[in-house]
């Protein structure tokens, strides 16, 4: 238990460090809107914010926002109890590993929620102060996500004949994300890709517990 109790927190606070250290260095040296190309026009840092969700998604207005933070401090408390739950029960560390990335995406994103507002003054036109003398642009719980990898690795035209976007643009990946959105991302594809190696153990047990309740059926 002590060993995956550890795994999982040097998973949470590995993302966390990196995805911070990424987005202060990002906030106080690029402009909004500011590009810096690592591989060509295919790979960029490419400072933006955002108000909502992962990958640039929003939820509109200010309650909207409110409603946002408030959910994710309720998603990640729960995920966290859930998180000591399996750990207790022995689950798979694989498993215990993707809940801690989802956790450590959805905390990470919240701290800008809930502190970037208090602490950076804005980005349009400026590189933004830490701790500004006037003041941070936003109160508790209403800062930006601050977004800045950019992966436009495929651009092209749609088919005239699809349907819908026949002849129009097409630019794939198109969202601006994070250390914290990867985090997240990749730990949903990995419980997909390996759904039925995480959850072998507990498969395995229901398929005990109904042979034993078929075999006293039968007796």
């Amino acid at each position: 238990m002590k060993k995956k109790t550890l795994i999982a927190l040097s998973v949470i606070f590995g993302v966390l460090i990196l995805d911070q250290i990424i987005k202060i260095w990002v906030k106080t040296n690029m402009m909004m809107g500011e590009e810096i190309h690592i591989i060509g026009d295919k790979i960029m840092f490419h400072f933006t914010e955002n108000a909502g969700m992962a990958f640039g998604m929003e939820l509109g207005g200010s309650w909207g926002k409110l409603a946002l933070s408030l959910f994710r401090i309720i998603a990640i408390s729960g995920l966290s109890y859930y998180l000591y739950r399996i750990i207790k029960a022995g689950e798979n560390t694989f498993y215990i590993i993707c809940i801690a990335l989802v956790i450590a995406g959805a905390t990470g994103n919240l701290i800008d929620c809930a502190f970037y507002g208090l602490i950076f003054n804005e980005s349009f036109g400026e590189v933004a102060q830490m701790f500004p003398e006037g003041g941070g642009y936003a109160k508790f719980l209403y800062g930006n996500v601050v977004d800045m990898f950019y992966c436009p690795v495929i651009e092209s035209t749609y088919p005239d004949w699809f349907p819908f976007v026949g002849g129009k643009d097409f630019l794939f990946f198109r969202p601006v994300f994070n250390v914290a959105d990867s985090a997240i991302t990749i730990s949903v594809f990995l419980m997909i890709i390996f759904y039925k190696n995480i959850f072998r153990r507990n498969i395995e047990e229901i398929q005990k517990e109904n042979s034993v309740v078929e075999t006293s059926t039968k007796e």
